[in-house]
This record gives structure tokens, C-alpha cells and sequence, in this order.
């Protein structure tokens, strides 16, 4: 009986388990040595900056792979050629402006964005794709090194990306549902891309 003096039915509660914040937010973790690094050759010829940029800062974190951490160092090796043949739309090769301070009294320095492919064509490419990474020790230590840019057709690395390996699509105009980051099949070789065809894009 209860306070008022009447029969109360004892009804069976059942208690349903639920995981705990920390249990909920378990991340997976792979030591290094059992991460895999490719290296892609990405011809820059015509390409514009920007959306050049958008394609190679996923690379350098790494989020084209199923083992992509945020605070992981996951991404892969980018070499840039023909760094020297970028396009930027519309007028700002005569309107972009370049700044920086010397550190010095009145040490700031501006070069619009065509002086600057004179004299350093690779800054051009190297400022737009690091502006698209966090800055944080990842980007300094361990993206920024695997960024390799050069202004000519030739590079260094023959020994990661012999001559003949295939190079990255040309960023389509509109991104398309099918825009894989010309990945389309993961490389089954330490070093370099191993034949993937890229999906074909339809024209924008």
C-alpha cells in the first residue's frame, strides 16, 4: 500500500546501458610505421591557384585516407611542376598584392602577384595551399616539409616518381559528385601511385 491507502501496481523497469563520453569518442590510432605515404606529381601548367590549392591541402593532411586522424601526421608527399605556369582569373596578377614585414621599423614590404612569379613563382602556390592548413606544429614540422614546388618541368625526386608515372587530373571547373582527388584506387607501392585512372568528369 501507499500513502493513500490504495494497491500501487509494481511495474518491472528495465535500464538500458549507454556508453560513456569517452567510450563514445574513441578514435582510431596506427603507429608509424604502419602508415602508408605516397608521393603525387601534380603538373601545374594553366591550372588556377586556387582551386590547385583545394586539391592538394586534403593530400598533405591526409583525409583521402580511411585512417585520417585531425591530430594524426597522415598526409602524403605533393611534388609541383611548372610552378612558373599558374593562371590566376580575372585581374590579379596586376591587382594581388603580396605582404610582409621585416620585422624592421617600417619594414613592410608589398610585391603585386606578377613581380612575384618573376622572381619567386614557387611563393605563389606554397602561400595558397599552406593558407588552407591549420597553423599548428603539423603544418611547420611535418606538412609544410612534404610540399615540394618547383617552377621548371624537372625535379629531384626520380627516385619516388620515375619519369612516366601518371599525374594528378586537372581540378575540374565545378566540383562533380564523382571527385575523388584522383585516388581512385590507393597505391599498392611505398612510393608512388601505381596506375590509378581518374573518373571521367564531365564538362562543366
Amino acid at each position: 500500500r501507499n500513502n493513500t491507502g490504495k494497491h500501487s501496481s509494481t511495474q518491472a523497469t528495465h535500464h538500458t546501458w549507454h556508453p560513456s563520453l569517452r567510450q563514445r569518442q574513441q578514435t582510431m590510432s596506427f603507429p608509424g610505421k604502419a602508415l602508408q605515404r605516397t608521393w603525387h606529381l601534380v603538373d601545374a601548367t594553366s591550372q588556377t591557384v586556387g582551386r590547385l590549392a583545394t586539391t592538394i591541402a586534403p593530400i598533405l593532411k591526409g583525409k583521402h585516407k580511411p585512417t585520417y586522424r585531425p591530430n594524426g601526421d597522415c598526409g602524403d608527399y605533393v611534388v609541383i611542376v611548372n610552378a612558373d605556369k599558374v593562371h590566376l582569373s580575372g585581374n590579379k596578377w596586376d591587382d594581388k598584392i603580396y605582404r610582409w614585414h621585416t620585422g624592421y621599423p617600417g619594414g613592410l614590404k608589398e610585391r603585386p602577384a606578377k613581380d612575384m612569379l618573376e622572381r619567386k613563382p614557387e611563393f605563389i602556390l606554397r602561400k595558397a595551399i599552406l593558407g588552407m592548413l591549420y597553423r599548428n606544429n603539423l603544418r611547420e614540422s611535418y606538412m609544410e616539409p612534404r610540399l615540394k614546388i618547383y617552377a621548371g618541368s624537372e625535379h629531384p625526386h626520380e627516385a619516388q616518381l620515375p619519369r612516366g608515372v601518371n599525374v594528378l587530373p586537372r581540378h575540374p571547373r565545378k566540383r562533380m559528385g564523382n571527385y575523388h582527388f584522383g585516388l581512385e584506387k590507393y597505391s599498392e607501392t611505398p612510393f608512388q601511385v601505381g596506375g590509378a585512372k581518374a573518373r571521367p568528369i564531365r564538362d562543366a
